[in-house]
């Protein structure tokens, strides 16, 4: 079996069904590339994590195979000795391949005609949908699926009956060759919806936190492109800015020909100043999926993730949606026409809070329902299929699965951008602990509607302008107890208290629930989060606490009232923590 793999985009999609072949002594995977995208960057790390024999392309079509499964239409496919099956690897065919300004843009296999010297489009046929002129479909115009008048592909898998109305449209030719066999990576989504609360714990959203997930495509019209709007390519940072650090975690998910034609490194040297401020970039292999089911809210665009969204049922707020890059009877263009649009020069946060409350998850159901016509099928019909065409049983042992969508490794925000913190002290109940509420910002604070006590600067000491801890009443540093460099959390705020004489406090977070806190006048303390009675972690930042402790020193209050801890608020959330004394460290001996 022959695995043909464009880009890492369309090996997403080999990668979610290669299980379906596992443990069976009968199949050999082979895996080739194109060459004919000019994403290539990460197929060669991607080849070498699978670990199969790799065949360069010219070897590739002169050796016979049983099966060869594509992800994508480009190079020379009609080429390849066996039976060839084609995957979508999105939500579908949607995007169209002429585009108004077409020479302002990066060519790619998706937009350019492929050997157009011998497929010259039928332009009578080329038509978007039935009854309607246009500019044809990616994955449903003639020269992507015919070869000299003829089907390149034996099997086009498609997931809904709309796909094959709309290809016996555009591509009669072709429509008998449809197959409909669902979509595996919208199943490996609805099956992982149950492990929701462990990707969001992964991700750092605590009790009460919103994740909001920025989802971009590739081209200049994305929401991460440059078609000419200077408000679009800002809207990152605006929102690890404007959004409270405390109750809402910023993520994004691009489109791995983001990554791959500027390279990763250049992506976050380009995001740097967000991820400072607390972004999270989710793996475009192996995080977005698990941010996607993760997030409460997705900010979009025409791509695919955004529609896999809204039919997860989550709510979504469009960045950018061009309508002229649709089939306009596409399932993705109707969402377009449905959802609502962000307002760019608006305030991000209400239009965030009205998309999240006034939401209806069956909202776009009559339009996702268009997705696949057999969700959580897709294994059991394209393994059925593949056999059937490779001419083998199917193992009868074992299930055709999916594999489970992996637990990511911890990812809390790690904000090193200076944070203007808002304070007020709420005052407390007979016997009950102080309760203070925080607010802190990566940019200028805003009104928050209640009377402010105190304001201050909350810098870490990794932050990129060192110049600003200067002004911080409270000197953050991250590390382990055990770390040599560092010493203990004493020592160091010790070390800093005598570098930053301005500094209130300095706090060393030891961990995602604990930290230690020197004051001015050189009292040591330990400030913990106090677990939930279910025993859940508390994930909010414990840098937090400090900042709510020094809104109580900086009123004129005394540590001695914090015998029974504080009870800190973050927006909805409530953190009870206990703040108690350290033995300072004896001095050394002379």
């Amino acid at each position: 079996m022959l695995l043909v793999v464009h880009n890492v985009t369309a090996a997403t999609r080999l990668l979610d069904i290669l299980p379906l072949f596992r443990d069976d002594l009968r199949i050999q995977l082979l895996v080739t590339c194109t060459g004919s995208s000019p994403f290539q960057a990460g197929v060669p790390e991607l080849f070498a994590r699978l670990g199969l024999p790799v065949l360069p392309w010219e070897q590739a079509v002169r050796t016979p195979v049983d099966l060869a499964i594509s992800a994508s239409y480009g190079g020379q496919l009609h080429e390849i000795q066996g039976t060839l099956v084609v995957l979508s690897h999105g939500a579908g065919y949607n995007k169209t391949l002429a585009t108004p300004n077409a020479e302002r843009r990066t060519p790619n296999a998706e937009r350019r005609t492929p050997n157009a010297e011998r497929r010259t489009p039928n332009a009578e046929r080329r038509t978007p949908n039935a009854g309607a002129e246009g500019p044809p479909v990616f994955g449903m115009a003639p020269e992507w699926l015919l070869h000299r008048g003829r089907p390149i592909a034996h099997t086009i898998v498609l997931s809904h009956p709309e796909q094959r109305e709309r290809l016996r449209a555009a591509c009669p030719e072709a429509a008998p060759t449809a197959v409909l066999a669902g979509d595996p990576c919208y199943d490996r989504l609805l099956a992982a919806r149950a492990d929701r609360a462990r990707f969001r714990r992964a991700l750092g959203v605590g009790e009460g936190q919103r994740l909001v997930l920025l989802n971009s495509t590739w081209n200049p019209d994305s929401l991460f492109g440059d078609s000419g709007d200077d408000i679009l390519p800002a809207l990152l940072p605006r929102l690890v800015a404007e959004l409270p650090a405390d109750e809402y975690r910023v993520a994004a998910v691009l489109h791995p020909n983001i990554w791959y034609a500027h390279g990763p490194g250049q992506i976050r040297a380009w995001c740097r100043a967000a991820e400072a401020a607390g972004l999270t970039l989710a793996d475009p292999l192996d995080g977005w999926q698990q941010a996607l089911v993760a997030a409460d809210c997705v900010l979009g665009d025409f791509g695919s993730v955004t529609f896999y969204a809204a039919a997860l049922g989550t709510p979504v707020l469009l960045g950018a949606f061009p309508a002229d890059r649709l089939d306009p009877a596409s399932p993705v263009a109707r969402l377009g026409r449905a959802a609502p649009a962000l307002r760019p020069a608006a305030a991000l946060l209400p239009q965030l809070t009205e998309a999240i409350e006034g939401h209806d998850p069956g909202r776009y159901a009559a339009i996702t329902g268009q997705l696949t016509s057999a969700p959580g099928e897709s294994a059991t019909l394209l393994r059925e299929l593949s056999y059937r065409l490779i001419g083998l049983p199917e193992p009868r042992e074992r299930p055709a699965l999916l594999d489970p969508l992996p637990l990511p490794a911890f990812q809390p925000p790690t904000r090193t951008a200076p944070l203007t913190v808002l304070t007020r002290l709420l005052g407390a109940g007979p016997g009950e602990p102080p309760e203070i509420e925080v607010a802190r910002f990566a940019g200028p604070a805003p009104e928050r509607g209640w009377t402010v006590h105190d304001v201050h600067v909350s810098v870490d000491e990794e932050c990129a302008d060192p110049g600003r801890l200067a002004l911080a009443a409270v000197i953050v540093r991250r590390g382990r107890d055990d770390d040599p460099r560092l010493g203990p959390g004493s020592a160091w705020t010790a070390d800093a208290a005598a570098r930053h004489p301005g500094a209130a406090l300095t706090v060393f977070v030891s961990g995602p629930d604990r930290c230690t806190v020197r004051t001015r006048d050189g009292r040591l303390l330990r400030i913990m989060a106090v677990p939930a009675p279910d025993g859940g972690p508390d994930l909010c930042d414990p840098a937090v606490y400090a900042s709510a402790l020094h809104a109580w020193l900086s009123r004129g209050k005394s540590l001695d009232e914090l015998a029974g801890g504080i009870t800190v608020r973050t927006g909805v959330a409530r953190h009870r923590v206990a703040v108690t004394d350290l033995p300072l460290p004896r001095a050394p001996l002379p």
